[in-house]
């Protein structure tokens, strides 16, 4: 059975495991060195003061995680956030990436966030390294492509394009409400 929950730092191993992967055999992310468990946990932490961090299981074996950020770190950008997703990858293709994702989505919303986007590394030519199954899987959550950087990223010895895509969560209004950290949120759905 699938369930998803808020990560804590004692998952921090078996999600960097899972990033691990994509770091050394991918260029899904422009990362080249593993981060060390400290680090990961730290990234954990910082992430859980203000915005969402969940994990999925699959009977009890976490299979994925995602995280929203800060777009940029300047106060009229609260409404908008960077998303990131990373599945075990052996466990792509049944669903269980769109759950999470559109859990993320949920949390966000309950936050007041108001714009989704994702920094995807793109190939132009697919290869063993990077596939624009990522590109895929966000435009069928509805994500539209709004920008496109060539050559801006060096992995493997080749170079990488890069696309940001967007989603809007809702409408926007005139007047902004302030952001709920998800902490608040996550204590009011207790009550």
């Amino acid at each position: 059975m699938l369930k998803i929950r808020t990560a804590t730092l004692e998952d921090a191993q078996a999600l960097l495991d899972i990033y691990a992967y994509y770091v050394e055999q991918t260029a899904i992310t422009f990362e080249y060195k593993v981060p060390t468990l400290i680090e990961f946990q730290g990234r954990i932490q910082k992430t859980l003061e203000m915005y969402p961090y969940l994990v999925e299981e699959l009977d009890g074996k976490i299979i994925g995680y995602a995280y929203a950020g800060p777009l940029k770190e300047r106060a009229a950008y609260d409404w908008s956030v960077e998303m990131t997703i990373y599945l075990d990858r052996h466990e792509k293709g049944h669903g269980a990436g769109k759950k999470l994702y559109l859990a993320l989505e949920d949390a966000l919303k309950q936050m007041g966030i108001l714009n989704f986007y994702a920094c995807i590394g793109y190939p132009v030519v697919e290869d063993e390294y990077l596939t624009q199954n990522s590109a895929n899987f966000h435009a069928h959550l509805g994500y539209k492509q709004i920008g496109y950087f060539t050559k801006c990223g060096y992995k493997f010895g080749r170079w990488y394009d890069m696309v940001w895509m967007e989603k809007m969560a809702g409408e926007h209004p005139k007047k902004t409400m302030p952001i709920k950290k998800y902490p608040e949120i996550t204590k009011e759905l207790k009550k």
